[in-house]
Parts: structure tokens; sequence; C-alpha cells
């Protein structure tokens, strides 16, 4: 397969002072047995052999592929494949990446024990977790047996007084003492919550801001 050069006057020149380039069907370049060796090139590539102008990698994809592609534009002045390129703009080079703050990086060592409540309609549940093991320290729930039996109630105020100190004994006998919570969107420490934190409190336990 012949290399095909464009109709201009200068490339025609070019190309009768320099041997024509032979691509071979592994892609690469040699030149015809008139001229040198086949076993020695005289070019590592095809782009030597033009005249002194650079050819981009845009041309060298245009030759090995077979799908159809846009005419590239030659100019004669300058001797360069013209492509379209992109870059980044000021702002954005300038922008420091996304980074956590000082808190978000060191809050799972200052309070590394989480506590979740979760109130459902039928039950009450309460547990303790580790953050960066995500190990549970402590679970009550007024739905286990032992609770279910014994509470007129899963969902009132005395089983709200239950959870509380049974998440507290239980925490304080994995030997943890100081605990975390974080309320979620729009959410009150009140009411049934309030409860279950207060008690908690009134069991020797405290909660880390």
């Amino acid at each position: 397969m012949a290399l095909a050069l464009p109709s201009s006057s200068w490339v025609r020149h070019a190309a009768a002072q320099r041997p024509v380039v032979v691509l071979s069907s592994s892609g690469g370049a040699r030149s015809p047995p008139g001229t040198c060796p086949p076993w020695k090139p005289c070019s590592l590539s095809w782009a030597s052999s033009l005249a002194d102008s650079s050819v981009s990698s845009a041309a060298t994809r245009l030759v090995r592929s077979t799908r159809p592609v846009l005419p590239l534009v030659l100019d004669p002045q300058i001797g360069l494949v013209r492509a379209a390129w992109t870059r980044r703009s000021r702002s954005e080079s300038t922008k420091r990446a996304n980074r956590k703050s000082w808190k978000q990086r060191t809050d799972m060592y200052m309070r590394p024990f989480l506590l979740n409540v979760f109130f459902s309609r039928r039950f009450i549940r309460a547990k303790v977790m580790h953050r960066g093991t995500c190990k549970v320290i402590a679970v009550v729930s007024t739905n286990a047996k032992d609770l279910r039996n014994t509470l007129l109630s899963l969902t009132d105020v005395d089983a709200c007084r239950t959870v509380g100190r049974l998440i507290a004994e239980r925490s304080k006998e994995a030997d943890v003492f100081a605990l975390a919570y974080e309320p979620r969107k729009d959410e009150r420490v009140e009411g049934k919550l309030g409860i279950v934190i207060d008690t908690i409190k009134e069991n020797d336990i405290i909660f880390v801001q």
C-alpha cells in the first residue's frame, strides 16, 4: 500500500527529492528495494521520508485506519497537519481537587463510637457501632425475646428508658464510656429520642459533641 500525498506543489516537489516509502503489512515503513536493502530500512518512520515537515499523529491514524475520516488540511507555509485540540482553562487548572476537611478526616478517631436509634411503629432499636471497623459494640431492641415478653408496650416511654439503660450497661461492659450521636437532616433531639439519650447520660455515658 503506497502513501497517497496531497496534490500540493510543495508536497510533490518534496516527494520527488525523497524516495517513495512503502508501508508493510505489519504497519511499519521500509524503503523500496532500489534505494535501501530490505533488511536495513533507511528510516524508523514514514514521516521522516517526507520533506522537512512535521506530521501529527492524526495523519498517521489516517494512513493506518481503514475507516472513512474527515480530510486533513495541510498548510504549505507551516507544513503541519492542523487538528482540533482542547486544553483546560485557567480556572480549571488552578482549581484544587476536592479534599476533606480536618474534621472529616479526624472525626472517625475523635468520636469512634456512634449511636444509632431507629423507631418503628412496632418496636425500638438502638445500637453502638465503631466507625473504623463497622463493628457493632452493643445492640438493644424491644422486639427481642427478653424484652418483648416483659414490656407492656414496645414503643412507649418506658420502652425508651429501658432501651437507653440497657445500651449504657452493654456499652460499659465493652469498655465504651463515650458515644456520639449525629442527628439526620431536619431531625430534632426531642420526644422519644431525647428520652433515650437522656437515659444513656444518666447511666454515666458521656456524649461527645
